[in-house]
């Protein structure tokens, strides 16, 4: 028989479960949720990749220059780009499922136009169809953040991020396979066949989640990005045909700074802006998006290089004459390896956090490029290069949603995520034109046909090692890991035997651990159990002491990464148990051991602080004596601040880890935040809240003579839209609050008809008289 220990715990503490502490309707819920988004994720890459195999042939196969044969890729991307954030943003606002639907569907469209067609310019418009597919990854990781447990999220968000990958190394060799033995529109309706599939498993698995962001879509902004992107890649992938110093290529660089520079000035005045720049400038999320850069620089120099050097005849002396098949499949171990280091990423970010990862990733990547440097004489050695350097971009790609995930509140997700999105597309783009024109400039002529040089091939690996270098550069700034919670240790009651039945499933924990393990795997007596937050999220690499009644220490131990521990028998006698973790408070916990096992399960709670800006307004002027009030779930308050003159406020000791935060200020319109301080990226949403200024109006109307007139009706525009309206009563009273808008006008009219219009500004207070009076009679006729 098993004895447990408890401890009461406090009231504010939610009641403590058997370890482990899970959400068993979220589980169900979820169940098929992760494969069928990380399949929605590598239909999109096998949309980009299906042309790869019969690039070299299109000006053939559409009866076109090769200048105009190139617009086919260059119109993916550009739509894909354009897309990315757009419906990043969309799915924040109406929900993420409806636009993953609409992505995939528009891309099914498009491929079908391609099907059909053997035209230029319809294949162009078909080709830009399924750009629009690329949204469908920053709202797979955006509905993973909503819908999945936390001990889940991050080998699920790994694998979405990497299916990109996945895809294109596994359609690589499949596209090639139809293009050698069926038409080539045939791959077309592959991916129109694999877009109905995912729409259809999407329909039936994926729900539609809750969390939304406020504001409306701002469609001025979306204009802007798309003119500035299309400005900006446009001379990136068509440099190299117009010449990088032509007018045209100089004259698109200079209008996308242009616009864009202008873009962002508009975003930083409007209040629901398409992309919050604000956000986008913190260190966190400039740094990982610039890393997110180099990374699609690395990944895309292999696509461009061992494809070539798999296919050049060997009579060039460096070619190793492979069949189309053969080099899709020498190619193809890159995106498998990027998929089988999801897990290994989710190990690993867990102990060291998602930075670590990345700065890893990176160095594998540039270990691979190294080495493939001297490694391209055989095909088994380019299939060493595809499996060192994917898994390096495996755990760089796993980290970026991961980093940006824990900088940004939920409501933001798709849009941040699909930002970071749009980076990699970036990088993808800089990679394919710098080196192209290096392959272009470092060729060879024999015959009728040009050849790109082995020097040329060695330079783009030079080139992509040097985008790692300065990837991990930035990657080096990145803030560490912070812990979301600073709680206290309160120990809870596991009720008899933990949940797999007695038998105690002891991880490998770190260092002193290991004598522990073994006497649990012994099945010897002793003290075990876990550490959890309020929350259920396991609390890895803690401290575990035990203590005799002399002081002296009786046993030692650390948890493992699913946040359990075991300690050999220390005899029997009374204790006391100890736990303590960065950033935790430490708690000490009496217990008796006898002949039988102590189970112990210690909760974290409370002493959690929150601390941020209070700003208004367009111009996120700082609000002084606003107030913040922070209630548990429950909702008793357990947190009260007042901002300061620069907008600043924190909160300490709070008793909660889910809770949340109301925001208000006098002449704004209140909001709220909830926050899980249990969450390991450590932002909580909270750190910089803008509030909306608000108008009310309030008085009295008043005919002849000025007495209040009744049933006159008051009527509020906010920008030329109802705002509000209302008859008075006897007294002829009204009252307007929570206005917003930047032109308020009020309008009276009553028995005779007349109106008043009375102008108002967003955030002012005013009571007033509306009179009423009897028009003259050359005014009625």
């Amino acid at each position: 028989m098993t004895q447990t220990t408890t401890q009461q715990p406090p009231r504010s503490a939610p009641p403590t479960a058997a370890l482990p502490v899970s959400d068993p309707a979220k589980e169900r819920r979820s169940g098929g949720l992760v494969p069928v988004l990380a399949f929605c994720g590598i239909v999109v890459a096998v949309m980009q990749t299906l042309l790869v195999p019969v690039i070299k042939d299109l000006p053939t196969l559409l009866g076109t220059a090769p200048s105009n044969a190139t617009w086919v890729l260059t119109a993916t991307l550009l739509s894909g780009a354009v897309a990315t954030p757009i419906m990043g943003r969309l799915g924040d606002l109406s929900g993420k499922r409806k636009m993953l639907l609409a992505s995939l569907a528009v891309m099914v469209v498009g491929s079908l136009i391609c099907g059909f067609t053997d035209n230029l310019i319809v294949m162009i418009v078909g080709r830009a169809l399924q750009g629009f597919a690329m949204g469908a990854i920053p709202l797979g990781i955006g509905i993973m953040r909503d819908e999945l447990p936390k001990e889940r999220l991050g080998s699920a968000m790994a694998l979405m991020s990497s299916s990109i990958g996945v895809g294109g190394g596994l359609a690589l060799p499949v596209a090639a396979l139809v293009a050698q033995h069926a038409d080539w529109h045939a791959l077309f309706f592959l991916a129109a066949g694999l877009g109905v599939l995912s729409i259809l498993l999407t329909l039936l698995v994926v729900p539609e989640t809750s969390v939304r962001a406020p504001g409306r879509f701002d469609l001025l902004g979306a204009l802007g990005l798309s003119a500035g992107l299309i400005a900006l890649l446009l001379p990136i992938t068509k440099g190299s045909d117009w010449g990088w110093g032509s007018p045209t290529t100089l004259g698109l660089f200079g209008l996308a700074v242009l616009i864009l520079v202008l873009w962002g000035v508009m975003e930083l005045r409007l209040a629901d802006p398409l992309v919050d720049l604000r956000t986008s400038a913190r260190r966190e999320v400039l740094l990982t998006n610039l890393a997110s850069i180099t990374v699609g620089v690395a990944f895309y120099a292999i696509s461009l290089v061992l494809p070539q050097v798999l296919q050049l005849p060997t009579s060039t002396g460096y070619g190793l004459g492979q069949p189309m098949l053969v080099a899709g499949l020498c190619v193809a171990p890159l995106g498998l390896t990027m998929m089988l280091t999801a897990p290994v990423y989710a190990r690993l970010a867990a102990r060291r956090g998602p930075k670590a990862t990345l700065l890893l990733g990176m160095l594998i990547i540039g270990i691979g490029y190294g080495a493939g440097i001297g490694l391209m004489n055989a095909p088994w050695q380019t299939v060493i290069i595809a499996v060192v350097v994917g898994a390096g971009i495996g755990l760089a790609y796993s980290s970026l949603p991961a980093l940006i995930v824990g900088a940004v509140d939920p409501s933001e997700t798709g849009a941040a995520n699909g930002l970071n999105t749009l980076m990699r597309s970036i990088g993808t783009s800089v990679s394919s034109a710098v080196i192209g024109m290096v392959l272009a400039h470092m060729s060879t002529t024999k015959g009728p046909v040009t050849y790109p040089t082995m020097a040329g091939f060695r330079v783009s690996f030079v080139i992509a090692t040097g985008a790692v270098v300065l990837g991990v550069v930035f990657a080096a700034f990145l803030p560490s890991q912070r812990r979301a919670t600073r709680p206290t240790l309160v120990a809870g009651n596991t009720d008899g035997e933990t949940e797999t039945g007695g038998a105690h499933p002891a991880g490998p924990a770190e260092g002193r651990a290991g004598e522990a393990d073994r006497a649990g795997a012994a099945g010897l007596t002793g003290v075990r159990g876990g550490i959890r937050t309020a929350a259920g999220a396991p609390v890895a690499g803690a401290s575990v002491t035990l203590i005799d009644r002399r002081g002296r220490q009786a046993g030692v131990t650390t948890t493992d990464a699913e946040g359990r521990f075991t300690l050999p028998d220390p005899g029997a006698g009374s204790y006391v148990l100890t736990g303590a973790a960065p950033g935790h408070t430490p708690h000490a916990l009496a217990l008796t051991c006898g002949d039988a096992t102590v189970d112990v399960l210690l909760t974290l709670t409370g002493a959690a602080r929150l601390a941020g800006t209070l700003s208004g307004g367009e111009r996120g002027t700082a609000l002084a004596g606003g107030e913040v009030i922070v209630t548990d779930a429950g909702g008793e308050a357990v947190g009260r601040a007042t901002t300061g003159a620069d907008g600043r406020w924190e909160i300490r000791e709070l008793p909660c880890t889910v809770c949340t935060v109301t925001f208000s200020a006098p002449g704004h319109r209140p909001e709220a935040r909830s926050v899980d301080l249990a969450d390991a990226s450590g932002a909580t949403g909270c750190e910089e809240i803008r509030l909306r200024p608000v108008a009310s109006v309030r008085g009295t109307v008043r005919g002849p003579g000025g007495a209040p007139l009744a049933d006159a009706a008051v009527t509020v525009l906010t920008d030329g839209t109802v705002a509000g309206h209302t008859v008075t009563g006897p007294d002829g009273a009204f009252a307007f609050d929570d206005l917003t808008g930047s032109n308020l006008t009020l309008t009276a009219s009553g028995y005779p008809p007349r109106a008043t219009p009375i102008s108002l500004t967003a955030g002012s207070h005013r009571t007033l008289d509306v009179d009423l009076v009897q028009p003259a009679p050359d005014e009625t006729g």
